[in-house]
């Protein structure tokens, strides 16, 4: 296995202690046993704990960002590949439930601490910003909207609906959070081109 892919591998476990245990229990001892190595062996690869904890956030933006990325480049119509890439920022399975509740812990744990790790510029308001700016360059935002405001709405629909499928994932399942993106373009979008 090489460097980068025991990093990896050493990030996963602390998601699993994270999930298991809190912010609190995501101590070097604890990640260290979780990923099966020893103290020693840890700070081989991550000197300090806030290194580590960076490392292992930014793995989650980056594997978000590597799949919004692929989406992208895909062939469907615009506004399909905004709400694709709109479900790949909120827990719609498993692997992305595990990494929005990471996210979150950690967000509140570092809002305090912006030389650890800066979650108020993770980047997702600007994407929404861009989504926005995409849908009115293919003409399919309706004309009357303002931009600024819609881009204001869209983040916090993804960060409040992305918080209650966490706390209630019986209730906001997939198909409720498929049904209300779905509904929000088609609110923004022109008539002609709804989903």
């Amino acid at each position: 296995m090489d460097h980068e892919e025991r990093r990896n591998q050493i990030a996963e476990a602390t998601w699993r202690v994270i999930l298991n245990q809190g912010m609190k229990g995501a101590t070097v001892r604890n990640i260290a046993q979780e990923a099966g190595l020893s103290l020693g062996a840890l700070r081989h690869y991550f000197s300090t704990q806030d290194e580590l904890l960076a490392f292992a956030m930014k793995l989650v933006r980056d594997r978000a960002t590597d799949r919004v990325q692929q989406i992208a480049m895909g062939e469907l119509s615009p506004k399909e590949k905004i709400l694709n890439i709109l479900l790949e920022l909120v827990p719609v399975d498993d692997q992305k439930m595990v990494e929005m509740e990471v996210w979150f812990a950690f967000t509140f744990y570092t809002r305090h601490q912006p030389d650890v790790f800066d979650a108020q510029h993770d980047g997702i308001y600007s994407a929404m910003h861009k989504l926005i700016e995409y849908l009115d360059q293919h003409h399919m935002l309706r004309k009357d909207l303002d931009k600024e405001l819609e881009t204001e709405k869209l983040y916090a629909l993804v960060d409040g609906i992305a918080i209650h499928a966490l706390l209630e994932p019986q209730r906001v399942n997939k198909e409720r959070i498929v049904a209300v993106l779905t509904h929000y373009l088609n609110s923004i979008c022109v008539a002609a081109r709804s989903l």
